[in-house]
């Protein structure tokens, strides 16, 4: 029934997000022993029937548990006739376990996934298109959500899953660090030009002991500052827009505005260098006040928020409906009563950090975020929320990790001097396209 193909031969290239690794440990988790109360949905569901699997991706544990028995509880009392196991499958190989599940004809009938997995799975003829089945319910979520899971530009026409859970970034700013030259609140850039000016201001004000660009650029930093990188089928990288990006980071690294670390392979990323103090700013979802509090509390105590300069990125998760569901209508309406917003709203409470998936949810985002009892993920959460409707993916769908490796490893002989900024971006967009066709 499925193209097992397409399915065995593009799995590996699913990239997964973790709630710990996007919010951090809150600071203030709830009771675990404490139920959470979901509340039913306005929906009518009348008439629906028969017993259906509804699958989640590392989220059977204390925090989250009497959230999903609640949820299955509610739904169940206003469809008395309707059964609904829950399963949920551990981080590590989530997407081989789904992949054997379409290839086995055992795929859950309502089952989370992220954009990318959802893309292989309806490349396969395995998911619901929810343009077919439901146009007039994706008006209810937020268009750079839903883009996640529609594929007409790689040639699977249609939406593949409900926007779930989503998040973005935000700037943080080591004020502390900023005072050195001089700098203030007031100052802080609100643009990507006035970033790399202000971080060449601060190196030259500090005899670069002050660092503000955390990271040399990768394939994301061209789409977060407004560019499209893969139009009609094909990666774009080497065009006039981007080598402006890119020079704008080699000037910054040749006026010690950026740690040399940035460009070596061993890089651990902007917010470990921030937390060693090795550099004055980074880009990091809300959760990241938590992961500050729990290890540099000092740090967070000099930390503000700001939104993010360029286009905030955007990361989720979503509620895809299996198109071998023996009881479509039932799957199709438990998936849109995970996914609406009064269900949304109360997940958050749980998830913080993290944001709703629909435009009513993120209209009021004091309903989730009041919950948040750390000040500077509260005020990064607020933030981040004015922000979420607005926010786009870095990576297109048909990205791989080992293009934007390959991308990183040429920019950075770039930003070095070794070769120049339009061969490294001809050779990484050769080898995306390579890869692509592959």
């Amino acid at each position: 029934m499925f193209n097992r193909k397409a399915i065995v031969t593009t799995a590996g290239l699913a990239v997964a997000i973790s709630l710990t690794a996007c919010t951090g440990a809150p600071a203030a988790t709830p009771d675990p022993t404490e139920e959470s109360s979901a509340p039913a949905s306005s929906t009518s569901t009348d008439g629906l029937s028969g017993e259906i699997t509804f699958q989640t991706w590392s989220l059977k544990n204390d925090r989250f548990t009497p959230y999903f028995e609640d949820l299955i509880a509610d739904f169940t009392a206003e469809n008395p006739d309707v059964k609904i196991n829950w399963m949920d499958q551990p981080g590590d190989g989530y997407e081989e376990k789904v992949l054997q599940q379409a290839n086995s004809n055992s795929l859950p009938d309502v089952v989370n996934l992220n954009g990318s997995f959802a893309y292989r799975l309806a490349d396969a003829g395995a998911l619901v298109n929810l343009r077919d089945a439901a146009q007039e319910s994706l008006d209810l979520y937020i268009e750079g959500a839903i883009a996640e899971y529609t594929f007409d530009d790689l040639g699977v026409e249609g939406v593949y899953g409900y926007p779930w859970y989503q998040g973005t970034d935000v700037n943080w700013w080591n004020m502390e660090m900023l005072e050195q030259a001089g700098k203030t609140e007031a100052d802080l850039p609100t643009t990507i030009e006035e970033l790399f000016d202000f971080a060449i201001e601060v190196a030259e004000a500090t005899d670069g002991a002050v660092k503000v660009i955390p990271e040399a650029p990768k394939m994301g930093t061209l789409s977060n500052a407004g560019l499209e990188i893969f139009q009609d089928g094909k990666f774009v990288l080497n065009t006039p827009e981007a080598v402006e990006v890119v020079q704008r980071y080699k000037d910054a690294y040749e006026a010690g505005a950026m740690p040399a670390e940035a460009l070596l392979g061993e890089y651990q990323g902007k917010t470990v260098l921030y937390k060693e103090g090795k550099v004055a700013h980074a880009s990091g979802a809300a959760g990241f006040a938590s992961e500050m509090a729990n290890d540099t509390p000092t740090l967070l105590e000099n930390s503000i928020p700001t939104p993010r300069t360029g286009n905030p990125s955007l990361f989720g998760q979503g509620i895809s409906v299996s198109a071998n569901s023996e009881h479509p209508d039932t799957a199709l309406a438990f998936a849109q009563f995970v996914t609406n917003t009064e269900n949304q709203i109360e997940f958050l409470k749980l998830a913080q950090g993290f944001f709703p998936g629909t435009k009513e949810a993120n209209s009021d985002p004091e309903a989730f975020t009041s919950v948040i009892e750390l000040p500077a993920q509260r005020e990064a959460a607020n933030i981040a929320a004015a922000e979420i409707d607005k926010a786009v993916n870095e990576y297109p769908i048909a990205h791989t990790d080992p293009m934007d490796t390959y991308f990183k490893q040429q920019v950075a002989l770039a930003v070095q001097g070794d070769i120049s900024i339009e061969e490294a971006l001809q050779k990484a967009e050769d080898n995306a396209n390579e890869i692509l066709e592959s």
